[in-house]
């Protein structure tokens, strides 16, 4: 049997499944060249270079567009542990989103807009913090200091906002585990750099 061109359609066949393996070769390459490209400008942008961080943010969906998030991923972790995330905490979270360089209706906007809306796993909020942990080992000692306790004086804000009369003046226990959990987790390799923003929260 022959084809309308006059092939045998077994060589037709052949034919075909091989360029059907070529192209998706090529795609397998493009891909791969498409997430080396992004792996490398994400190590850029963090100043990271341990290899499996930069791969779990890159599962957890950070880009180069998005990566700003990272330090205020905590915040949202502390908004959401009482279960809900208040107006006055959204409003504190997309403030301090500026500060940063998030713009309104940006890449990023939108993704803090959708872990504001709904929370984000654990893994998410575990992997990005020891993403942050590295970032802040990469950095000179004073900066560091200074960036870890803007961190936990922003966390503590958030929670302290959420309570009590006008939203001041109470922490939920779940918000008070939760900042001692990320607090520990700084604290490992940044104890003189955070002890004063432990004092922020320790009596609220």
């Amino acid at each position: 049997m022959t084809s309308s061109d006059g092939m045998p359609r077994r060589r037709l066949l052949e034919e075909q499944y091989f360029r059907k393996q070529e192209q998706e070769l090529i795609d397998k390459l493009r891909r791969r060249a498409a997430a080396e490209a992004a792996r490398e400008r994400l190590a850029s942008d963090t100043g990271l270079a341990d290899g499996e961080i930069l791969e779990d943010l890159l599962a957890l969906g950070y880009t180069p567009d998005t990566v700003m998030l990272l330090h205020l991923a905590p915040l949202v972790q502390v908004a959401w542990a009482d279960g809900s995330v208040s107006d006055r905490e959204r409003e504190l979270i997309v403030a301090a989103s500026r500060t940063r360089g998030v713009a309104e209706g940006s890449t990023a906007a939108r993704q803090l807009d959708a872990w504001l809306a709904e929370r984000p796993t654990d893994a998410m909020f575990e992997k990005t913090l020891r993403a942050v942990i590295a970032m802040l080992e990469a950095r000179p000692a004073r900066e560091r200091e200074q960036t870890g306790s803007d961190l936990l004086s922003y966390c503590a804000a958030v929670a302290e906002v959420s309570g009590g009369i006008l939203g001041f003046g109470k922490v939920s226990p779940e918000e008070r585990r939760t900042l001692a959990q990320i607090t520990h987790e700084l604290e490992r390799d940044h104890r003189p750099a955070i002890a004063r923003a432990i004092e922020l929260f320790a009596s609220v």
